[in-house]
């Protein structure tokens, strides 16, 4: 049985992938009639043009159905301004231990699977992103991991 991941996305990051996906649409019928005028070339298993034109076509079907899923399993969240942590908010912490500040934006576990390393993201659902959940800047809190507890204290919380 498959699981299913629900995707977090502001508004603005729906209409956006809606946008791609338009734009794909738009690239097709030149696509497809490229493959037809390759096609009438004739011997099909030498047609670099129509190889091309019917590598071209797939891609962008397989991208049309890569972003028509993520529209599928979008859960549409509304980043509101009220100071507190939230998904989808931008969280600056500082870990009391040892000064050391961080920024993370706050997302749900599959982004932050998903994630590269170079993005500073924190799953909602971690011990940390737990622990930060509906406070302010100025708060101090203890998150419970595992294996230690530590304090941090919420510098800013920002909408980004």
């Amino acid at each position: 049985m498959a699981k299913i991941y629900y995707q977090e996305m502001t508004p603005a990051g729906y209409r956006a992938i809606e946008e791609q996906i338009e734009a794909l649409k738009q690239k097709r019928p030149t696509l497809i009639a490229r493959l037809k005028a390759a096609r009438a070339l004739g011997d099909l298993s030498e047609n670099t043009e129509y190889s091309t034109a019917k590598r071209e076509l797939r891609h962008l079907e397989s991208c049309l159905r890569y972003l028509d899923k993520q529209l599928t399993y979008a859960k549409v969240i509304d980043v509101s301004d009220d100071g507190k942590v939230a998904l989808g908010k931008v969280v600056t912490i500082r870990f009391l231990d040892d000064q050391e500040e961080a920024t993370y934006k706050i997302v749900g576990r599959h982004q932050a699977e998903q994630a590269s390393l170079t993005e500073e993201v924190l799953a909602f659902d971690s011990p940390l992103g737990l622990a930060l959940k509906g406070h302010t800047a100025g708060t101090t809190v203890t998150v419970h991991a595992p294996a230690a507890s530590y304090q941090v204290t919420i510098i800013a919380v920002k909408v980004k």
